[in-house]
């Protein structure tokens, strides 16, 4: 019988990948950097293979630890499904792990986390906050049980239900332009001077889709690290943004003073969805918890 890594090994390995730190991994896996150290040397030994480059100072994996990094997330996955399926625990009770995106958080979990101890009095949710492609990754790895996503968005592996659409509002300041105007076409934002969060945030890419300026210098002209940040350099009068729906609803342009103009028909949006696993034993909780997401969106 050929002797296999135990799933501890693997999910120390996997921790280490992650945080590319024995000592950070050793931490989020709760035991000394001794240990973690040691289960990965008895990994590479079991294999007959050295997994971790240890010859450089940064971080790095050898070509068989690359191979092991991109099979282990399934394994792990797989094992903690089997777990829940025979643990003969009913939907929704106990430990459930939501990720969320930074431009969605705010302005849903306060009204959703209400919402789900209402509906699912015996859950348990653990929630955490992330840009897109981590959390997908954090998905795929079987870190997360579900997310909560903008889209449209490449998810390999990854399955979603919509839960509704969120439009865009352009926002400037009150001195503008544009902020007496009744409503806009996507045209005529390219003739201004736009404010768009980083690269790396979704909203971005959605923003740029929605009103046809990818690639325009218009949108390239600065970089936000959130919502909150882009409101105030609006503010500041250092050109326009576009706000989704939610942030505005909440009172993100009216306490930084800004004038909000929709779009005319059709009004470019992106939409919010409820992500999970392709496979996952938590496809039904998830499920529910988008029904629970949909009564709190309109």
């Amino acid at each position: 019988m050929t002797p296999l890594p135990t799933l501890r090994q693997l999910q120390f390995f996997m921790a280490l990948v992650r945080r590319e730190s024995f000592s950070k991994a050793a931490e989020d896996c709760l035991v000394s950097q001794s240990t973690l150290s040691s289960a990965i040397k008895e990994m590479e030994a079991l294999m007959n293979q050295q997994l971790v480059d240890r010859s450089t100072r940064s971080f790095a994996l050898t070509p068989a630890g690359e191979e092991v990094a991109s099979r282990a997330p399934a394994l792990l996955a797989g094992a903690e499904d089997l777990v829940r399926a025979a643990s003969g625990r009913n939907p929704l009770e106990g430990p459930f792990t939501l990720g969320v995106i930074p431009t969605i958080a705010p302005f849903i979990l306060p009204r959703a986390a209400k919402a789900f101890k209402k509906a699912f009095p015996k859950l348990e949710l653990y929630l955490r906050e992330d840009l897109t492609a981590t959390l997908a990754e954090r998905l795929s790895a079987g870190l997360l049980d579900a997310a909560i996503l903008a889209f449209p968005y490449d998810l390999p592996g990854i399955d979603s239900v919509e839960i509704g659409d969120d439009p865009f509002w352009f926002a400037c300041a009150p001195d503008h332009p544009f902020a007496n105007k009744k409503s806009l076409k996507r045209n005529e934002v390219s003739t201004c001077e736009l404010l768009l969060l980083e690269d790396g945030h979704c909203l971005r890419e959605h923003a740029l889709d929605a009103c046809e300026l990818r690639d325009r210098d218009a949108a390239a002209s600065f970089g936000g690290t959130s919502l909150f940040t882009l409101a105030q350099m609006t503010k500041a009068g250092l050109g326009a943004t576009l706000l989704p729906d939610m942030a505005v609803r909440e009172g993100l342009a009216k306490s930084a003073g800004l004038k909000v103009i929709p779009f005319a028909a059709p009004a470019p949006a992106r939409k919010i969805g409820v992500a999970w696993r392709r496979g996952s034993g938590r496809k039904e909780e998830a499920l529910a918890l988008a029904e629970e997401l949909k009564k709190i969106f309109v």
